[in-house]
């Protein structure tokens, strides 16, 4: 029997969440397998029609979920925002620049390039993992390749991968770890900065 519940708790990172039936009693275990559109990400507030079935382990879970407002499949409202990735080659060439004409370890170039292709698969990896109902990638985990120099890829992978492009919350705090990681990057061009760099090098060896 058809049940209708609005969803009170949602973790998009793992994928999962809990419904509360508008008849009343105890909320109900739901994953994003639930749903036939997997493109469609639940939001706290959606309401949605399911059945409830037993899982292996014998307890009730809300199966063959789907929305009850007609909720659509998220799409991209525009264009590839060129402008962004210019601006993220840019900077590739500025760093170049920088590395070759001042006292800047070739380090730093190879590490914002090595960053940047791993946080690009991060995001890919989400975004697969996003549709396919898999476990998620933490937004922690890819503020963090950002912070640290991986924010180039980040910006490719957000306008070509059309992923965590539109999620104000998401967005504002990228654009911080953006400031920190360029804050950090002027710091390793003072002579405190390149001493620092040299020393950690050395340790390294």
């Amino acid at each position: 029997m058809l049940q209708k519940g609005k969803i009170t708790s949602w973790n998009d990172d793992k994928g999962f969440g809990f419904i509360t039936p508008n008849n009343g009693g105890v909320r109900m275990f739901i994953h994003i397998k639930a749903f036939s559109l997997r493109n469609v990400r639940p939001e706290v507030g959606d309401v949605v029609v399911y059945s409830v079935a037993k899982d292996d382990k014998g307890r009730f879970q809300a199966v063959n979920a789907k929305f009850a407002n007609d909720k659509q499949p998220q799409r991209s409202t525009g264009p590839v925002s060129w402008s962004a990735i210019v601006f993220a080659l840019l900077f590739f060439a500025a760093l170049g620049y920088s590395v070759r004409v001042s006292e800047l370890h070739k380090i730093v170039l190879i590490a914002y390039a090595v960053l940047s292709a791993l946080t690009f698969v991060a995001y890919a990896i989400d975004k697969s993992a996003a549709r396919a109902g898999r476990w998620r990638t933490k937004e922690s985990t890819l503020h963090l390749l950002s912070l640290v120099g991986g924010w180039p890829g980040a910006l490719i992978a957000q306008q070509t991968l059309r992923h965590k492009s539109r999620k104000t919350s998401f967005r504002i705090v990228y654009w911080i770890t953006v400031l920190l990681n360029g804050a950090a990057l002027v710091w390793l061009h003072t002579p405190e900065g390149r001493n620092y760099l040299s020393q950690l090098l050395e340790l390294l060896k």
